[in-house]
């Protein structure tokens, strides 16, 4: 009941940026975590980067200094601004949400359908 619609990417030159937006929309009364994974071909899908209802964010330790995750939570959106891309930032990001429903309130996890992030020259 709660989808995610994910736009942003596509190809860039090593050392450019990109900016990845997650909508969310469905019967939703609170989102609580956002985040963004990735799977790079042959690899396993990891974390990228999270950040709370409050704000907290946390990062992989392979994009930080880099990637900033952000959240307008009137928008029930989560964005990724992604810096200094380099080739192994190739992958499918995903978005993830922690969100409860309306109208039981109850907890899922949702994921976008991802969009693919290519780094080359």
């Amino acid at each position: 009941q709660v989808q995610l619609v994910e736009s942003g990417g596509g190809l860039v030159q090593p050392g450019g940026s990109l900016r990845l937006s997650c909508a969310a929309s469905g019967r939703i009364f609170r989102i609580n975590r956002m985040g963004w994974y990735r799977q790079a071909p042959g690899k396993e899908r990891e974390l990228v980067a999270t950040v709370t209802s409050g704000g907290t964010t946390n990062y992989a330790d392979s994009v930080k200094g880099r990637f900033r995750i952000s959240r307008d939570n009137e928008k029930n959106t989560v964005h990724l601004q992604m810096n200094s891309l380099k080739p192994e930032d190739t992958a499918v990001y995903y978005c993830n949400v922690g969100v409860n429903v309306i109208p039981t309130l109850s907890y899922e996890e949702v994921w976008g359908q991802g969009t693919l992030v290519t780094v080359s020259s």
